[in-house]
């Protein structure tokens, strides 16, 4: 079960800076409820029920201030940190581990919309706009705008998004 999987995500995510998190924790954290929307949502869709799945689409509009489109797929591990001004495109694919934090946009662009590898990691008010792909281990960093293709384990920030030099990060 997705949920499920979503949840241990979480538990990792909030495990990972010492404290074990507890299933309880996770589930009473901020964007679980988005979560389970969105899986809900996403269940109807495959059910070929894709009209009812406007249902919780809309109650997470309304309670979670965020947008995830009806046909959007993710896969087991989806976190969704804090879900206010989440925008999804619903052609949007993405792999297991995708952690998107506040305010992502993750869009259209000419008809063409981004491709999320695994073990993802998006920061706050992040754009990812187009027919671009996000290599499996991509972080994209806080507020940055991704035009171009993300490769494997790279890290990118900026307007428009560059990877991180790495050397120069070790330095400072």
């Amino acid at each position: 079960m997705n949920l499920l999987a979503d949840l241990r995500a979480k538990q990792a995510l909030y495990s990972q800076y010492g404290q074990s998190c507890s299933l309880a924790r996770a589930i009473f954290a901020d964007g679980t409820l988005a979560n389970a929307l969105y899986r809900m949502q996403a269940a109807l869709v495959r059910w070929r029920l894709a009209p009812l799945a406007l249902l919780p689409h809309w109650l997470n509009k309304c309670l979670n201030g965020c947008v995830l489109g009806v046909h959007a797929q993710f896969g087991p591990g989806l976190v969704l940190i804090h879900p206010v001004g989440v925008v999804i495109n619903s052609a949007v694919r993405g792999g297991r581990n995708v952690w998107i934090e506040s305010g992502v946009v993750i869009g259209d662009n000419r008809g063409r919309t981004p491709m999320l590898g695994d073990d993802i990691f998006i920061g706050s008010g992040a754009k990812i706009i187009g027919g671009v792909t996000l290599g499996t281990g991509a972080r994209v960093g806080a507020n940055a705008v991704v035009l171009e293709d993300v490769a494997p384990g790279v890290t990118v920030v900026g307007i428009p998004a560059r990877p991180v030099d790495a050397r120069r990060t070790a330095a400072t």
